[in-house]
């Protein structure tokens, strides 16, 4: 976890309170704004997961004791006046009581939505990895091992030549997906995070300007 901040700089409201924008830190979508005061902050900052301050409750809570939905953090920021807080996490579980993603479930269909399942797939993928739930068709591919998922990706990537050769839309988005199902098994099968696939991309097509 990176503290890019110092606690004693936050410029706390009369309450004692400071915003904290929670960001999920793969997406980058905003998934709630809570509040801190000094106590949960420096929970947060020890616990390496998300502590936040009741204003209803006037208690302090920790997000997922109850649900197991925590957020583990990966950095904290504060903005250019240091009266509100970025908190960038890796969500264990939806963010929202409703049981959605985010809180703000007006941006579902929003453009940069579109990749939140691979996300959402990646995550459950690891978790059958983990905790290897009896009767998963994804717990079944990892016990028995690469050569069986590197076989499930070939016949996958040969099915899509296929479908594509029969110019069929419906079958090539079938065939489609699960190709990149298989695929995130087995990055998750060789421990490489997508993200990593992913900043591959960028480096090599997304110009930057200096």
């Amino acid at each position: 976890m990176k503290v890019n901040l110092d606690p004693a700089q936050i410029k706390y409201d009369d309450r004692g309170l400071v915003p904290a924008i929670v960001q999920d830190a793969k997406t980058k979508e905003v998934l709630t704004l809570a509040y801190m005061n000094r106590e949960s902050l420096a929970l947060t900052i020890e616990s390496g997961e998300t502590w936040f301050y009741s204003r209803s409750r006037q208690q302090l809570w920790h997000k997922g004791e109850t649900s197991g939905h925590t957020q583990k953090v990966v950095s904290l920021h504060y903005d250019c006046d240091q009266d509100a807080v970025l908190v960038q996490v890796i969500p264990q579980g939806p963010a929202c009581h409703t049981g959605a993603y985010s809180c703000f479930t007006e941006m579902k269909h929003a453009k940069t939505d579109r990749f939140q399942i691979l996300t959402q797939l990646e995550q459950l993928i690891k978790e059958r990895d983990e905790q290897r739930p009896e009767g998963a068709y994804t717990t079944y591919l990892f016990e028995k091992g690469l050569d069986k998922i590197l076989k499930k990706v070939g016949e996958e990537a040969a099915e899509v030549i296929i479908a594509a050769k029969n110019q069929s839309h419906d079958e090539l988005r079938y065939e489609t997906a699960d190709l990149l199902y298989h695929l995130l098994v087995l990055l998750q099968e060789a421990k490489l995070p997508l993200d990593e696939v992913l900043h591959e991309l960028e480096k090599r097509h997304v110009k930057t300007t200096t």
